[in-house]
């Protein structure tokens, strides 16, 4: 299995869970999940508080061994795959902070570069994570210790760490959580032009239905640790959907900028 240092990615990759069951000893959290993230891919995982989605996300790191199940790449089941190789090829970023300690944005960014090199950083390393640090716009910090940025600048770290790390699957937890609005949309879009430009993939685990639906190829939907539907985006997320998984009303509106879900309580509104 080959993997590359610089950010042309080409050769095509396919990551596939099969029956996975997971679960924190005898609870099982979630049960017979199949799903496959090809190459250009943008795979969001959705579920209410308590459906498995990070629990799932942990399991495809490999940082959970299935109850049951395979995960594989290219057929290889990602537990034979050496951890270095790994994490060449599979970039996480948590859905909690990663402490960097008393590092430097540049620093923390450049430890993406960590399983490419066996003594020192290249050239080739260190413009990869000044790179990664533009496309997340925090440039300007470089020199800032991480422990004094707010929760949202630690966020973009994060993630421009994952980028340095150019991976050719970038697996995020609630990667936007700490995002102030303008900041989600720009994250989600220099996310998906670089899935798109280096042939990579992207699994992220989110509670926003709307950027699930707007910056998605296709979902997989989470009810009660299994599987609700999986497919293209707008085929899953549906006021069908939201009602069966989230109990709440909804409404899919077309607009001139593409489709837009309204969320609604009856009960509530009649309160007000």
């Amino acid at each position: 299995m080959n993997s590359e240092t610089g950010n042309d990615q080409k050769t095509n990759m396919k990551l596939e869970l099969s029956g996975i069951r997971q679960g924190y000893g005898s609870k099982i959290i979630v049960e017979d999940i199949n799903m496959s993230v090809e190459s250009g891919e943008v795979v969001t995982i959705l579920g209410p508080n308590g459906s498995g989605k990070s629990t799932l996300i942990k399991t495809m790191c490999n940082i959970m061994e299935p109850k049951a199940g395979t995960i594989t790449i290219d057929d290889v089941n990602i537990s034979d795959i050496d951890k270095k190789e790994f994490a060449k090829i599979v970039g996480y970023v948590p859905q909690h902070t990663i402490y960097f300690g008393q590092s430097s944005v540049y620093d923390s960014v450049l430890l993406g570069r960590k399983p490419y090199t066996d003594w020192s950083y290249s050239r080739e390393d260190i413009n990869i994570a000044a790179e990664a640090m533009i496309r997340m716009n925090i440039d300007d910090l470089y020199d800032r210790p991480v422990s004094e940025l707010s929760g949202g600048q630690v966020q973009r770290v994060s993630l421009a760490r994952a980028l340095a790390q150019n991976p050719r699957f970038y697996i995020f937890d609630e990667p936007t959580s700490a995002l102030d609005l303008r900041n989600q949309l720009d994250t989600l879009k220099v996310m998906r032009r670089i899935i798109k430009e280096n042939g990579a993939s992207m699994v992220m685990a989110m509670h926003d239905l709307n950027l699930a639906l707007r910056y998605s190829d296709k979902v997989l939907a989470l009810k009660d640790g299994q599987v609700y539907g999986f497919g293209a985006a707008e085929a899953i997320i549906t006021e069908e959907m939201i009602k069966d998984v989230y109990g709440v009303d909804s409404q899919i509106m077309d607009s001139p900028k593409g489709k837009f879900i309204y969320a609604f309580d009856d009960d509530a509104a009649k309160v007000l």
